[in-house]
């Protein structure tokens, strides 16, 4: 090989050395894995004590067998560390352990712990809450770890936690790593500081981008300022520890910033912190270390360009003199860019562009601070009390920070009066107490809210016979008394607490112990090193960590989610959820329902309601009104004009615009839109000489926006199809003009209208309305735009039916890595099955009905896996809707099943809480497709999105769409004989059979009635018996022999004597109910028109006397029940046959009839004034028919009749108004004396007299055949109690029918009141 070959050979080796030594120096660029530790000298490892020399840290390094094949302490326990020096910062990639070699000593966990001086150590952490790793299972095995985050420290610390129970610690290690790219600048405070001009010129680039790192001990001071024209400015500072982004109109100067964002906490720590300010159009992104916090700029700051930037002080865009303030940043700054510019290497290089004012330094210098942390119960720390005392008095100081309220500072005993000082904290105050034998000697207190986590300075002096406690000396915090004894400390002080074995009894605590970090401690003014307390060379202590402050900020960022208000101790954090809407440990599950449907099924009636559409996603809950008097439940969301409102124009104005502004949000709008099945507005338009779409040359006059966002145009008219610019009229072809396609376009001068409703849901609501045709002369209009009206809830129906273990849905992975909630209704007959699963590398999380009574929630986040477990009190596999509720988060587990109470599993306080997972996720089944559910599984939702499980069954085998059968779970929602009915979505409750109305059958129906007021219902004619009864079915009339009855009523009424009720028949025979002239209820019966009625009275008293009563009648045969309210019952027997043959009528309050028995004639004149409620008899409901149905059912009024809630407990509900109404509303005048429904009108009194003569002739006649023809009937001569022959009949609510497989809705007016 010649001399130029081997001289090219040598250049590219050494080229090879230089590119492999110089790899991953920025950790982008390449791998950054180069190995830290084994080329390092003995003297750059120490430790906290060593076995022997051949045990001594600097044999520990990794697959090395020097010495004794490791590091091992000389005594085993948590309190020795090994350290390693790596001479410069470097960026740490990876750490690796290995046990000591040939032995049986080893670690299984341990704490990393770094610094850039050797002091002040940072513990890392994994997802900022895992502190430990992962050690070794024997002496020679490598175990590598690479850290989430990389570290950039010169001094590295591992403290052994756990280690081989049959060895003891032994250590050999590595890391890797490499140099980082790094430029340091230094801040004394005062007037030092960096100014950086912007070159002018155009706008470079549509981002700007600051990033910096920065570690400091003061928590205020201005870290960055920036300044353009217009005295728009801004800054990054730093307030109590955290970093705020500030906006200022009008300079630096400006003494009212806006806060636009803050983030960070805790950030006066001397450790670095990596802060990025972005902005990209109307956005900026504010990042402190791994948190970032997106907010919009102001409109007038988007197009603002920054001029100058001002790090560690601020001075004027116009001056050149820096503004000296004590906010002035003091610290360390580091690769400082701006726009990817360097401005710390440029001031280096002293670039025109940079200024340096003051005392600033290319390097970081970092002041000493040694602080202590008393992590737990057993945490304490002695010093001798004969540094603290002298013969003048006791001199101690120190600082301290934590989260919590209560906590022993300080205590020492005062030998000279044997008693006890106590200096601690509660209620976040500082107080003195001073005991001796249980009394109290002296008590002071200074300070408030001392657990905000900020450092806070506390001086115990006495001197002169005077002692002092000062907190924050500065702000005033200091208390002061003139004890009459003297205060001398005995011969320990005792910081945080006690030691657990103290037998000499030197320390008592009946606080709490500290939890939370000191620092600076002086004992008669000198300070005391906390590493000699280390090293045993000075006082005591247990349960420490020396040179480190783990406090941590579990609040920063928060983890209370939808504006929860987060609070802390030292060990965990808790979430106010008040007023939120939201519920949980972290505020995440909605307290409210999502939508009308799901409060109907909740058993809710008519009323505001707040609705939550996404349930725990970032939707607010909004408020609406849910109408569920229908068999849809109408959502009803109003907006700011809803009244027909007549057209005003402005002179000069062809158009006139309105636009409609709705009472929610746009986001809560669509969403519930969204998620209803059917929408819908009205519109009316109102015109004389003012037309509203068709014009001669094809462009509407009018038209409306509608839709998302401020709406799309929309030129069709309520009742039309979208896009064929025609009203109702002309989609049915009845315009008055055939030529026109609306009503108003016919441009009549008589008024007319074009009304109707938009369904297309992608067009609503209605924002905004354009009305062009109104400045004609004559022109005439008004408008109207009701609210918007939606029902339905595709959410809450959708299902799907698995009819085999093995088969399943599924879906993408589930992604709920810190908060994730799961909730579903489910239905089986099978006693066990999987739900829903997803699983993940190790992390997975499991819902399923574990048996017959038990549903199971179980994970795993990497701590192992979790139960948590809710036992039913009856079988689940019932056939019947259950409801089942699981919520994981960062601070717990919970499992809700119905209505019983929630289990809780807490989450580890030091673990993993990141829920990763990467299958897919399987409804129904498992990937192993054994263990499957069978049933049904409906409204299924995680994290308030519902998947669609009727979509994917429709093209997957084994599984059907949708799951009938919900009266089985719902059907006792209807009250009061109502019927439950199923329906595709849900179900509704037919009220026929029912005396009360309402969407559950539960609404009473009553009235007031006066002396005049009558009200009949006639039962059949006697007519109708010849004929063939099937040919016109009808559940309105009874049959006309009876065997029994079943009355019952409410009342209320200061008459007596009074006439509540009166059944007559056509053979004189009659039923009467009234109060007696003593306020006692008689009914009187007469079964045989030849003998005399029989009386039977109750014997409670007082029903006259205007409060709420409630009667049952019952008689079947000759046996007679009676019950008034819940008083016993009475039970009488008649003498009579027991039949009550041929009914007429049924009359409530004045009876007309002129042939009554004279026993009541007297008191049938009379009327009734009081209230009737909820009256029945067998299935037949009259006062019902009377108020709701009255031209459809066979009742006549005469007099006023007054609808009410007069007969309710509850009437003071406030949706009750909504019920109430006058009959006048539906019938005219109310009150004329003059019958209203079925009644024949007459001008002649003689005309109607003699009519009533030939009617009564007739009936008389027909009613002896009638009674000849019955009695050859076995059918009504066998009818039982329980009342009338039911017949169907789907065109009237009052239906008698009881035939399941025949099943009616019921009439709309039921519900439309």
């Amino acid at each position: 090989m010649d001399l130029w070959t081997k001289s090219l050979a040598w250049i590219i080796s050494q080229v090879l050395v230089l590119l492999s030594s110089r790899c991953g120096t920025t950790g982008a660029e390449g791998a950054c894995d180069s190995p830290l530790v084994s080329h390092l000298p003995p003297s750059s490892f120490r430790s906290s004590s060593q076995l022997s020399s051949s045990h001594a840290a600097g044999f520990a390094k990794l697959n090395r067998r020097e010495g004794a094949g490791g590091w091992s302490p000389l005594t085993s326990d948590r309190y020795q560390w090994l350290e390693v020096d790596l001479g410069e910062r470097t960026r740490i990639t990876a750490v690796a352990t290995q046990g000591r070699y040939g032995s049986s000593d080893w670690l299984t966990s341990y704490l990393l712990m770094f610094s850039d001086t050797g002091h002040n150590w940072k513990q890392y952490r994994q997802e900022d809450s895992l502190g430990s790793f992962p050690g070794n299972s024997n002496a020679d095995s490598v175990v590598q770890y690479k850290l989430q985050q990389p570290a950039i420290a010169r001094f590295l610390r591992l403290l052994p936690l756990d280690w081989n129970l049959s060895g003891r610690i032994g250590l050999r290690l590595e890391t890797q790593g490499c140099p980082p790219a790094s430029d340091v600048v230094s801040f004394a405070g005062g007037s030092s500081g960096l100014v950086f001009r912007v070159s002018p010129g155009p706008r470079r680039t549509s981002r700007d981008i600051i990033s910096l790192k920065f570690k400091t001990l003061k928590n205020s001071g201005t870290l960055l300022h920036g300044e353009g024209r217009q005295g728009l400015s801004f800054s990054l500072e730093l307030v109590r520890g955290k970093l705020q982004l500030l906006l200022r109109q009008g300079g630096a100067s400006s003494t009212e910033p806006r806060r636009l964002a803050s983030l960070g906490s805790l950030l006066d720590d001397q450790h670095w912190h990596h802060v990025v300010l972005e902005r990209g159009g109307a956005h900026l992104n504010l990042t402190v270390d791994r948190h970032t916090q997106r907010v919009q700029i102001p409109a007038e700051f988007v197009h603002w360009d920054v001029e100058q930037l001002m790090l560690g002080t601020v001075q004027s865009l116009s001056s050149q003199k820096p503004l000296v303030s004590e906010k002035n940043f003091s610290g360390c700054l580091e690769n400082l860019l701006h726009n990817g510019l360097n401005l710390i290497e440029r001031a280096k290089h002293n670039n025109q562009q940079v200024t340096l004012m003051g005392n600033v330094t290319f390097s970081c210098a970092e002041p000493v601070s040694v602080a202590v942390t008393f992590p737990g119960p057993q945490s304490f720390l002695q010093l001798p009390g004969a540094m603290a005392s002298s013969s003048g008095g006791v001199s101690v100081g120190f600082q301290f920070r934590t989260w919590n309220k209560a906590g022993l500072l300080l205590t020492f005993d005062l030998p000279h009066e044997g008693g006890v000082a106590w200096l601690h904290l509660s209620e976040a105050r500082l107080r003195l107490q001073i005991q001796k034998a249980g009394r109290a000697l002296l008590e002071l207190s200074a300070g408030s809210a001392l657990n905000d986590g900020q450092w806070h300075s506390v001086e115990l002096n006495s001197r002169g016979g005077r002692v002092t406690i000062a907190v924050d000396k500065e702000e005033g915090g200091v208390a002061h008394a003139s004890p009459s004894f003297l205060f001398m400390a005995g011969s320990h002080l005792f910081f945080g607490g006690c030691p657990a074995e103290d037998d000499r009894q030197e320390c008592r605590n009946p606080f709490n112990v500290f939890q939370g970090c000191m620092r600076l401690f002086t004992l008669h003014n000198q300070h005391v090193d906390l590493i000699t307390v280390q090293q045993k060379h000075l006082g005591n202590y247990s349960n420490l960590h020396i040179d480190m402050c783990g406090i941590i900020d579990r609040c920063s960022p928060s983890r209370c989610e939808h504006g929860g208000r987060c609070s802390q101790s030292w060990t965990i954090f808790h979430c106010n959820c008040s007023d939120s809407g939201y519920s949980g440990a972290t505020c995440h599950s909605s307290v409210y329902e999502q939508s009308c449907e799901a409060y109907k099924h909740n058993g809710n009636t008519s009323g505001h309601f707040y609705i939550d559409v996404d349930g725990s996603g970032p939707i607010r809950p909004q408020l609406v009104y849910c109408n569920m008097t229908a068999a849809d439940t109408w959502m009803v969301i109003q907006h700011n004009n809803t009244d027909l409102t007549r057209v005003r124009a402005s002179p000069g104005q062809n158009q006139l615009l309105i636009h409609f502004d709705y009472s929610t949000g746009e986001e809560q709008l669509m969403a519930a839109v969204g998620q209803s099945e059917h929408c819908e507005q009205e519109v009316s338009y109102h015109c004389r000489r003012s037309r509203l779409l068709n014009t001669p040359e094809g462009s509407p006059f009018s038209w409306w926006l509608g839709g998302p966002g401020s709406g799309r145009v929309q030129t069709y008219w309520g009742g039309a199809q979208p896009g064929s610019r025609q009203c109702a009229c002309g989609l049915q072809g009845d315009c008055v003009d055939p030529q026109h396609y609306c009503n108003c376009d016919a441009d009549g001068m008589e008024w007319a209208e074009d009304s109707g409703l938009l369904t297309h849901k992608e067009s609503l609501p209605v924002r905004s309305l354009v009305l062009g045709d109104i400045q004609r002369p004559g022109s005439e209009a008004a408008y109207l735009v009701g609210p918007l009206r939606c029902h339905g809830d595709k959410n809450l129906w959708n299902a799907a039916f698995f009819d085999k273990e093995t088969s399943y849905l599924h879906f993408p992975t589930f992604h709920g890595e810190l908060s994730a909630d799961i909730s579903f209704l489910f239905k089986t007959t099978a006693s066990s099955g999987v739900f829903l699963e997803n699983l993940g590398i190790k992390d997975f999380i499991r819902i399923e009905l574990s048996s017959s009574t038990q549903v199971l929630f179980s994970f795993d986040v990497g701590n192992g896996p979790l139960e948590v477990r809710v036992e039913a009190t009856a079988p689940l596999n019932d056939s019947r809707w259950h409801r089942v509720r699981a919520e994981r988060n960062v601070r717990e587990a919970t499992l809700r099943l119905d209505e019983l109470p929630a289990a809780t599993q807490e989450a580890p306080a030091d673990g993993h809480f990141h829920l990763q997972l990467n299958s897919q996720l399987f409804i129904g089944g498992t990937a192993s497709r054994q263990k499957g559910f069978r049933g049904c599984i409906r409204s299924l939702q995680l994290n308030g999105v519902t998947l669609d499980l009727e979509e994917r069954a429709r093209i997957t085998p084994g599984v059907r769409p949708g799951c009938p059968g919900h009266c089985s779970s719902y059907g006792s929602l209807c009250q009061n004989q109502g019927r439950c009915v199923e329906r595709a979505t849900g179900f509704h409750c037919d009220c026929g059979l029912s005396a009360f109305t309402g969407v559950f059958c539960h609404s009473e129906v009553s009235a007031t009635f006066e002396s005049t007021t009558s009200v009949s219902y006639t039962f059949k004619e006697p007519y109708e018996l010849l004929r063939n009864s099937s040919a016109l079915p009808s559940s309105i009339y009874s049959d006309m022999t009876l065997r029994g009855e079943n009355v019952s009523l409410s009342f209320r009424t200061n008459q007596s004597p009074a006439l509540l009720l009166y059944v007559s028949s056509y053979y004189r025979e009659y039923l009467a109910l009234l109060i007696n002239k003593h306020d006692k209820l008689e009914v009187r019966y007469k079964l045989d028109s030849s003998r005399e009625a029989e009386v039977l009275r109750s014997r409670v008293k007082s029903l006259a006397n205007g409060q709420l009563h409630t009667v049952t009648v019952r008689r079947l045969s000759d046996s007679v029940s009676v019950q008034i309210n819940q008083n016993s019952r009475e039970d009488f027997n008649l003498s009579s046959d027991g039949e009550f043959n041929a009914i007429k009528s049924l009359v409530l309050g004045r009876v007309l009839d002129s042939e009554l028995d004279p026993d009541v004639s007297r008191l049938a004149s009379l009327g009734f004034s009081g209230c009737l409620s909820v009256l029945s008899f067998n299935s037949i409901s009259p006062l019902k028919a009377a108020l709701l149905h009255p031209d459809t059912s066979p009742v006549s009024i005469s007099g006023p009749l007054l609808r009410s809630s007069c007969g309710s407990s509850a009437s003071a509900n406030p949706y009750a108004a909504e019920n109430k109404r006058h009959l006048a509303t539906d019938l005219g005048s109310v009150g004329s004396g003059q019958p209203l429904v079925n009644a024949i009108r007459t001008d002649s009194a003689l005309i109607g007299g003699v009519i009533a003569v030939v009617i009564f002739v007739v009936v008389a006649v027909l009613a002896i055949t009638g009674r000849f023809l019955y009695r050859r009937k076995e059918t009504y001569r066998n009818q039982e109690v329980k009342g009338v022959k039911r017949e169907d009949s789907p065109d009237f609510p009052f239906n008698s029918q009881t035939d399941s497989q025949n099943v009616c809705s019921e009439n709309r007016k039921e519900y439309f009141i």
